[in-house]
């Protein structure tokens, strides 16, 4: 692995691969360098506060059941994985001209996000496009590369894949959305696949029965129904599959002090047998849809 790959992920691959489905953490990452703590007006916890922490270590068994995982070593904060290469901030980069509405770069949170949770504004002004086009070289484009590479090497040898893209949501979000639908039972699982067009209905079903079997309230596309990757990678027509699983922060870590909780191993234990189940989708033996010819 070359040092640039170093700085954007880490792989752990199974002694053998033995399904097509692919797990990813592109927000686990908090390898923060000196030099960009040092040009925030941040402290280190609030900068932290974006970031889908302990993420990868709760899907950290997929391995020994035969699948591998990608994680970002570099923190959503710094570069967000999770979106295109192009969408990026004239009110954070110089030399970038106003492009079309994107909500998403208007808000702060593009490919080199401006602020951090509840909208605090990372740095004291702006980065120059060069500083955002290495971010762009060093991090996302080879966590990219090694995503597409675990992706194709499944469908090449299973003839699908199943790519699980896994996030951790704040407990305010969807207490928001549940209390503006009169919802008093909030889903501690949110399963996005941009409503059907990344993800086959039938995998899509098994896939939330694996974590409704595991005793998790399950919903699907809202208050999240997939970004970036999920839309870029999901196509199911292809037998290319892809789901956004968005875990509630508030079952397994203190989200004020960025600390595991005291049910983070029974919510661990639980995702591996989520893990398992989803496994065996990937193998094929949950009937997952053959890709059309």
């Amino acid at each position: 692995m070359s040092r640039n790959e170093a700085k954007s992920y880490r792989i752990e691959r199974p002694v053998e691969r033995t399904t097509g489905a692919v797990f990813a953490s592109p927000h686990s990452g908090c390898d923060y360098p000196w030099a960009f703590l040092r040009a925030s007006v941040l402290d280190e916890r609030s900068i932290r506060s974006s970031e889908d922490a302990f993420v990868d270590e709760l899907f950290s068994m997929a391995p020994a059941h035969g699948a591998p995982l990608i994680a970002a070593a570099a923190p959503r904060a710094y570069i967000d994985l999770n979106r295109s290469a192009d969408e990026l901030d004239p009110a954070l980069i110089r030399g970038v001209a106003t492009v079309t509405h994107n909500p998403r770069v208007s808000s702060g949170l593009g490919v080199i996000p401006r602020v951090v949770a509840g909208g605090r504004a990372i740095y004291r002004g702006k980065i120059t496009l060069e500083e955002a086009r290495a971010r762009i070289a060093d991090v996302w484009r080879p966590y990219h590369r090694a995503l597409q590479g675990e992706v194709d090497a499944a469908r090449a040898e299973f003839g699908q894949a199943l790519l699980i893209d896994c996030h951790s949501m704040p407990h305010e979000a969807i207490d928001a959305a549940g209390s503006r639908k009169g919802n008093r039972r909030l889903p501690e699982v949110v399963l996005g696949d941009r409503f059907g067009a990344a993800c086959g209905a039938e995998v899509m079903d098994q896939v939330e029965a694996a974590f409704a079997g595991a005793g998790f309230r399950v919903a699907r596309n809202a208050p999240f129904a997939g970004a970036y990757v999920t839309q870029s990678y999901g196509r199911p027509a292809r037998g290319q599959h892809a789901v956004q699983v968005e875990i509630d922060r508030s079952l397994y870590m203190n989200e004020e002090t960025i600390e595991r909780g005291p049910r983070f191993e029974e919510i661990r234990a639980r995702l591996g047998e989520v893990v398992a189940d989803i496994v065996e989708i990937g193998r094929g033996g949950a009937a997952m849809p053959l890709a059309a010819e």
